[in-house]
């Protein structure tokens, strides 16, 4: 099995593989498309999965903001990727690996081999490449899984004073100063901060 997360040098001798992806999953807070990011400097052969379409549901207000997906929407969204149910995924974002984490939590939760690529796209020092490569990684077979309830939190877990609840988000959000997408500033009570 993988390690949660892997250096370079892991990937490098590995991304010729026919079986190991690398996947671009840049995400930004304040709007600016993740898309655009992949397509204007990428990890050679790196696929393009998007949060909102692939990796979340529809928000709303007993959901929040971007819930699991259907196992079906998650499914096709990797199939259409290129990444199959025996491909290993090596993900990055440039946020310091908070968004591409999702994915790679996703895949592993599902049985699927996933890690984060250490330093994401900044940590490579070759040239990157450009454009949509999402099409030339052939789709791929990738069955749907149902999200797995012993490694999913409720409400009530949130609640429950046994746990420990931590808010990884910026600490600024997690104090209730700046908020620009929750429509609720603050924290769940009793959470810990550690951004």
């Amino acid at each position: 099995m993988i390690a949660p997360v892997v250096d370079l040098e892991w990937w490098e001798r590995h991304q010729a593989d026919a079986n190991v992806a690398v996947a671009d999953v840049r995400w930004y807070l304040d709007g600016r498309s993740g898309r655009a990011a992949y397509e204007d400097g990428h990890l050679p052969g790196a696929v393009f999965v998007d949060l909102e379409r692939w990796l979340s549901g529809e928000g709303g207000p007993s959901v929040g903001r971007h819930p699991l997906p259907e196992p079906e929407t998650f499914a096709q969204g990797m199939a259409r990727s290129g990444i199959g149910d025996d491909t290993t995924v090596v993900a990055y974002d440039d946020a310091g690996g908070v968004i591409a984490a999702r994915l790679v939590w996703m895949l592993r939760a599902t049985g699927h081999e996933a890690a984060l690529l250490d330093g994401g796209v900044m940590a490579y020092g070759g040239p990157l490449e450009r454009g949509s490569g999402t099409a030339d990684r052939p789709q791929a077979a990738f069955t749907a899984r149902p999200w797995p309830a012993n490694r999913l939190a409720g409400m009530a877990d949130a609640a429950d004073r046994e746990n420990t609840v931590i808010d990884a988000r910026d600490r600024n959000r997690y104090r209730g100063e700046e908020d620009p997408v929750d429509p609720r500033p603050g924290h769940i009570p009793g959470a810990a901060s550690l951004p």
